[in-house]
């Protein structure tokens, strides 16, 4: 794709380095709406949260946003006071560079949790990022936004809504602290589409419930969590404030760009050489099927056994007995891709245990799991658990 395949109408990018990062990769981002557009979130669940997303989380309520500061290798998290400070500092700094409304501007944050902000940097940044935001500066600050993603993570689609074209462009970053709860590590979508606040944001929750929160690389929740979609009109339909025709449209195209954005997170899994999906069928309810699918999904032994293309299915079914999930371990059958490795919860003759064995050799499989309880079901993708992972979170800091 080149750049002009992320151009949407009133929307300027920039991304340049500011010194955060030791490396000198991009590490400052800016996101701006030539009018004030509606906007929704999503935010962490964690208990602790960082100071952006305090901040974003009050100023969201007003349902309009119309620049979006990003800086990575900085988490802005657990700084106290002075950390929410700093947050509103620089976005009174973008707001007079831009020359609009500090209400109007949200913030985020990722890279080393604990840290002060480096504000002096960000302030001698900004005017470069003011004067170099254009159409084409999309990949900028994508590149703005990485950490330990190894690639670019980009999705576009369109739709028609009332007779008019209406264009969707996102962005994700995340590669660990990866079990989203709402949200992942950062995400940004912009659509030129006319839609009330309030049905975006009932839309936006509805596509993260069916890719962001269907995703695990290692079962952790971040402090900076946040998913912003901003919506600025300048496709000049009439605006949608219910769902219709055209609302299950501009539905379709969210949750189409959604899911290619998740997937891509757990391909880019720190570390990961697998890309998995565990898919828990015949539970006695949809929890069941949740709490039995993250089960597997999270469990070490068996990420590690995945890793060594090792096919211990008796870490499967381990991880389901402690669950809290309901099974009955005489009735529970375990599939790599279609070749059986389990049956009625014991393992399957050495012939067909070894072409179960050969799934798992596999860059990506599926791993299904029948209760025989119920007609619930739920899947999650998530990755192995590999030396490189262990290095990289060992040496985070350094």
């Amino acid at each position: 794709m080149g750049e002009n395949d992320f151009r949407v109408s009133g929307f300027l990018f920039s991304g340049i380095s500011a010194g955060i990062k030791k490396d000198g990769r991009r590490d400052l981002g800016l996101i701006y709406s030539e009018v004030p557009a509606q906007v929704a979130g999503l935010f962490t669940t964690n208990s602790i949260k960082a100071a952006p997303v305090q901040l974003d989380m009050e100023r969201i309520k007003g349902g309009l946003c119309q620049a979006v500061m990003v800086n990575s290798g900085n988490a802005n998290a657990c700084t106290g006071v002075e950390g929410l400070r700093d947050a509103k500092k620089v976005s009174s700094l973008v707001a007079k560079q831009l020359r609009i409304e500090e209400g109007l501007v949200l913030i985020s944050s990722t890279g080393v949790i604990g840290n002060p902000l480096p504000v002096d940097k960000i302030e001698r940044g900004i005017p470069q990022l003011g004067r170099e935001l254009s159409p084409e500066g999309w990949m900028k600050t994508v590149e703005a936004i990485m950490t330990t993603d190894t690639f670019p993570k980009i999705e576009v689609a369109t739709c028609r809504i009332k007779g008019r074209q209406v264009k969707l462009c996102g962005m994700i970053k995340g590669a660990g602290m990866i079990r989203p709860n709402l949200a992942t590590m950062l995400s940004f979508l912009v659509t030129d589409a006319s839609i009330k606040a309030s049905l975006l944001q009932r839309i936006l929750e509805k596509a993260a419930e069916n890719s962001y929160n269907r995703i695990t690389v290692d079962g952790e929740t971040s402090t900076n969590d946040t998913v912003l979609l901003l919506a600025n009109g300048k496709s000049s339909h009439p605006i949608l404030n219910r769902m219709d025709r055209d609302g299950e449209a501009f539905k379709s195209m969210l949750f189409e760009v959604c899911q290619g954005l998740a997937k891509s997170v757990v391909k880019d899994g720190e570390g990961a050489t697998k890309f998995i999906e565990i898919s828990v069928q015949g539970a006695k309810n949809r929890e069941d099927a949740k709490r039995a699918a993250y089960a597997i999904a999270h469990s070490p032994l068996v990420k590690t056994a995945f890793f060594g293309e090792d096919a211990n299915w008796g870490r499967i079914l381990s991880a389901l007995g402690h669950s809290g999930a309901r099974i009955n371990p005489n009735r529970t059958d375990v599939f790599f891709d279609k070749a059986p490795i389990a049956k009625n919860g014991m393992g399957v003759r050495a012939s067909l245990e070894e072409k179960a064995a050969e799934v798992i050799k596999k860059r990506s499989f599926k791993v299904t799991v029948n209760l025989h309880q119920g007609k619930s079901q739920f899947s999650v993708l998530t990755t192995d658990l590999s030396i490189d992972y262990v290095k990289i979170n060992a040496s985070y800091r350094s």
